[in-house]
């Protein structure tokens, strides 16, 4: 979550006049993450969550996600509601921007999560695969193949600013990629992000799942590929192969992973890698001056992608079938 869009009061009151949700008592701006723009909000009723949709998400996107977040919700899934305003419809327009209410989840996210933790998380992962296998809309994934490319585009003149030799490095990276990338494993729903922040624990019992606006179609190793990334390296960048095991155990006590799955997933966590250090690349350096935004380090990523390269296969990761 982030703050690029400040909002006054008064206009803040006038669009919570479409919402059953009583008066405003207080609001804050939430700093944490890089995509849109979001309040805590207390009214008289109860605690709420405002987003406001920013460039980077297409409005017309907007029935996908918050679709989403219903038909997981009706499926058992803990995860954030939107609230729909008096007139029906599920988001409505604050400061010139798309803006929905959403439901405040109870719990926290934890920054040093244990093995235990990741073991909830991989097993939350997979029911959220299979919740999603029946859900009736589709979104591309917009940040693969092709739109990595398109953000190294935007960013590979200036990358050896951020690191000597980087340019060279990402641009072999992205060409071995195109040419080994998986094309027939199993597809669905996946949340594209789901980092630490994004999901909530009330002590060692996971309670929510947040932040969907990444959700898409995609492989569903994939989505396990970037929570091998997002909660298995140390502070250090070290490689914590007891939190990785943990994690793909828990994935496969719900739905077991296939042997193509398997065998792809080092090149899948080479790929997550690259695409969180292109995003990351990106905002660094163009997040504009004054932005309510906590700028996240691309080389951290960079070091995961190197770790990925010398992986041969998932036994490396604790995968004992591999």
């Amino acid at each position: 979550m982030a703050v690029y869009t400040d909002i006054n009061e008064d206009d803040l009151r006038q669009f919570l006049k479409a919402y059953d949700v009583g008066e405003l008592l207080s609001y804050r701006g939430i700093a944490e993450g890089v995509e849109n723009s979001n309040f805590l909000l207390h009214t008289e009723k109860f605690p709420l969550i405002l987003t406001l949709y920013e460039k980077r998400v297409d409005e017309g996107d907007l029935p996908f996600y918050l679709g989403l977040m219903q038909h997981l919700a009706d499926r058992g899934l803990s995860c954030p509601l939107p609230l729909a305003r008096d007139d029906g419809a599920p988001y409505g327009r604050l400061c010139g921007r798309p803006a929905a209410l959403i439901s405040f989840l109870e719990g926290m996210w934890l920054r040093k999560p244990a093995a235990a933790h990741c073991r909830e998380l991989g097993a939350a992962l997979a029911r959220m695969h299979i919740a999603g296998q029946d859900f009736a809309l589709s979104r591309r994934n917009a940040l693969s193949l092709r739109g990595w490319v398109d953000l190294w585009d935007k960013s590979a003149a200036r990358a050896d600013e951020v690191q000597p030799g980087l340019e060279n490095e990402i641009t072999m990276e992205l060409a071995t990629l195109e040419d080994r990338w998986p094309v027939d494993l199993p597809e669905g729903v996946i949340h594209a992000d789901l980092f630490p922040d994004n999901v909530f624990f009330i002590g060692d019992k996971l309670s929510g799942v947040i932040d969907f606006y990444f959700a898409c179609n995609d492989f569903l190793a994939y989505d396990l590929s970037i929570c091998l990334n997002a909660w298995c390296f140390e502070k250090d960048r070290s490689f914590n192969v007891t939190k990785a095991r943990a994690l793909i155990e828990g994935y496969q006590s719900v739905r077991p992973l296939g042997e193509d799955e398997i065998a792809a997933l080092p090149l899948l966590c080479r790929g997550s890698a690259l695409r969180f250090f292109l995003t990351r690349l990106y905002d660094w350096l163009n997040t504009p001056a004054g932005a309510m935004v906590v700028k996240k380090d691309p080389l951290e990523y960079l070091r995961y992608l190197r770790f990925h390269r010398s992986v041969e296969t998932a036994g490396e990761y604790g995968l004992e079938r591999a």
